[in-house]
């Protein structure tokens, strides 16, 4: 079975960690969404930690930033892992995702 989750790692931070797939994404999607409306401050996402992502992992980035703009907070993702960022460009979705860096 999949293991992934989201956690405040500081104030300003969350990580995305694990596996993000099917199995995960119901439970991240909630936790993230909690974790965002409870947030005070501008959030970074940081994903170094994810091990490995199909495109739901592209799908909870949307949704953390949907909820993100309704709960008023500005949220920008660090550490994109390489495997998220091609689903991305091939989804034609690295020009709207806050992300601070990216591979080259």
């Amino acid at each position: 079975m999949s293991e992934a989750r989201i956690e405040r790692v500081a104030e300003g931070e969350l990580r995305l960690i694990g596996v993000l797939d099917y199995q995960t994404g119901p439970a991240l999607r909630e936790a993230g969404r909690a974790l965002i409306a409870a947030s005070r401050t501008p959030l970074t996402l940081n994903c170094s930690s994810v091990e490995r992502s199909s495109s739901v992992g592209l799908s909870l980035l949307l949704a953390f930033m949907r909820d993100a703009k309704a709960a008023g907070v500005d949220l920008r993702v660090s550490a994109l892992p390489e495997e998220m960022e091609k689903i991305a460009k091939v989804s034609g979705l690295l020009d709207i995702l806050p992300l601070e860096a990216i591979h080259a």
